[in-house]
């Protein structure tokens, strides 16, 4: 079943439809890169959705566990290289919400965080630097 079908609408923009919900995600080449640089671009998407993937599974654990992670908040930077051009690391800063966790409670968050499918499906040479703010 087809997952998400792209429309190339020109001027190195794509317009992508979540065929199960409908949702639309519209990219542009960064600005670096030819592109108008207003929206996410699909090494925007590759870094976001790497963060995302991470933060989903800490939130399934945290949810099993009775742990609650709401109002955790991470910020993503993707750091580019060239020759070839590609992403070459991405940065994720987990800042998590003052609720009095305990160490263990932290420990099985963290253990989590290199265990779901995107972190695991992308190529071994891109660095994943994560931190923890408790």
């Amino acid at each position: 079943m087809v997952t998400v079908k792209t429309k190339y609408l020109g001027n190195l923009r794509t317009e992508n439809i979540h065929l199960q919900s409908g949702t639309k995600i519209i990219t542009d080449a960064p600005c670096d890169n030819r592109g108008k640089g207003e929206s996410f671009s699909p090494t925007d998407l590759l870094a976001t959705a790497l963060g995302n993937c991470i933060m989903t599974i800490m939130g399934i654990v945290a949810m099993d566990k009775g742990i609650d992670i709401d109002g955790t908040e991470l910020e993503i930077t993707k750091v580019m290289a060239s020759d070839p051009r590609r992403v070459s690391e991405v940065i994720m800063v987990f800042s998590f919400p003052d609720k009095g966790y305990t160490q263990d409670e932290k420990s099985i968050i963290e253990s989590v965080a290199g265990t779901s499918p995107v972190p695991l499906s992308v190529h071994p040479n891109l660095k994943q630097s994560i931190q923890f703010n408790w």
